[in-house]
């Protein structure tokens, strides 16, 4: 069973909601993070982002960085930027982008459940990053950017909260990408209990996006339970912050890559072995896969469509008929010579929300020599894959649109 539980959420008043609201730590750089919080000093970046508060030249795994963080959330919650809720409660979160609408339920998830393979994940974890989100949460004493997970939709789950989402929202406003967001709170307790019992009745959560948070989120147990001589197991370090929409409303959009060399090869040499595993077709214009194994190339300024030939996959095995392993097993690895696309610095990836406009310009800008456009993995492929306890490769999902960040927090004490 999943186990859920509401939680005191430090977030925004209304009128402050909007300009606290902010994109998660890990789809901008710190410069792009610095000028998206440029003039704006409710921005939840100064939280999330600290390192864009000191000196350019500062380490942003450098203890003053954390530091700045738990300083900023201070001010944040002195200056009634951030203000507690007077009790526990869940939150309906609700995001619309063009046609596709997401509405999800904002609760606390159990560091047992992740442990114990209640919550599936589909990614391994780089421990860089895993690290420096442990000590981002220890500093902070708080899950400050929830963790994005799924279910198999629930009708019972989803009638419950569509009543809770005809009411008054506690915010609602439109950010400058054009996603609207609006927020419900849940503090009728006869409407938690009924969530949380529902919930328990659903067998498994998966990891959407947010591998890191997750695992950081035990870890920052571990060292909470091991230095409490008087530990529980109820405190709120056990928990954090999570956002779980039903599959049926998620969108998975696709994982690009560009790669900065040829591996030594001319051009004539690489087309040649790309050929080898792949029939190649120049295209006219811009070419962006429209089914599975389907793939598209820019090269020299020209868009080329790859298909992999016979042979080159076994479509019976849910991790190798993935079109990012397709790509990984049949070129990126034999022919570009990377191997460890979890660690080497020669590949860069592009989420699908910049379009394949944005691989044309990382090309043109001499900084890439190639780039491939894919189609997006499934939600019925990822649940698959994690229900067998099978690891996808690195970047194989993409999900938009993006949980706003400071919308709420949850405190670990």
């Amino acid at each position: 069973m999943a186990l859920i539980k509401p939680f005191r959420a430090l977030r925004p008043p209304k009128h402050l909601a909007e300009k606290v609201a902010a994109l998660p730590y890990d789809v901008m750089n710190v410069a792009e993070a610095k000028a998206m919080a440029s003039g704006n000093s409710y921005s939840f970046l100064h939280i999330s982002r600290p390192e864009i508060d000191l000196p350019a030249e500062m380490d942003p795994y450098a203890e003053p960085v954390y530091e700045k963080g738990r300083e900023n959330l201070e001010r944040f919650t002195a200056e009634g930027i951030l203000v507690q809720e007077p009790r526990e409660c869940y939150y309906v979160y609700r995001q619309k982008m063009g046609e596709f609408v997401q509405t999800g339920l904002v609760v606390c998830a159990g560091v047992d459940d992740y442990e114990s393979g209640v919550i599936k994940k589909h990614e391994l974890t780089r421990a860089d990053k895993e690290e420096d989100r442990v000590k981002h949460i220890d500093y902070l004493d708080a899950n400050d950017e929830p963790v994005f997970y799924t279910y198999r939709n629930d009708p019972a789950i989803t009638a419950i909260v569509a009543r809770v989402a005809s009411a008054e929202p506690a915010y609602d406003f439109t950010t400058d990408d054009g996603v609207s967001h609006t927020l419900w709170v849940v503090d009728d307790r006869t409407v938690i209990d009924e969530l949380t019992a529902r919930f328990a009745s659903i067998a498994t959560l998966y990891v959407a996006d947010g591998h890191h948070r997750s695992a950081a989120a035990g870890r920052v147990r571990d060292l909470r339970r091991s230095a409490n001589r008087d530990h529980t197991g109820g405190e709120e370090y056990n928990w954090f912050l999570t956002v779980i929409f039903p599959d049926s409303e998620m969108t998975i959009m696709p994982y690009n890559r560009v790669v900065k060399d040829l591996n030594g090869l001319t051009v004539a040499e690489f087309m040649a072995r790309v050929g080898e595993h792949f029939s190649v077709s120049p295209e006219e214009g811009r070419f962006e896969p429209k089914s599975r194994h389907q793939f598209g190339m820019y090269l020299e300024g020209r868009w080329y469509q790859l298909v992999p030939k016979q042979g080159t996959f076994d479509e019976h095995d849910a991790v190798s008929r993935l079109d990012v392993s397709i790509l990984q097993n049949n070129l990126l690895g034999p022919v570009l010579g990377i191997r460890n696309p979890r660690t080497d610095q020669r590949i860069h990836f592009v989420g699908g929300i910049r379009g394949i406009g944005e691989l044309e310009r990382l090309v043109a800008g001499g900084e890439y020599r190639v780039a491939f456009s894919l189609h997006p993995t499934s939600m019925a492929e990822l649940m698959q894959l994690a229900d067998a306890g099978k690891i996808m490769p690195p970047k194989s999902t993409w999900f938009e649109p993006k949980l706003r960040s400071g919308l709420f927090v949850h405190l670990l004490t």
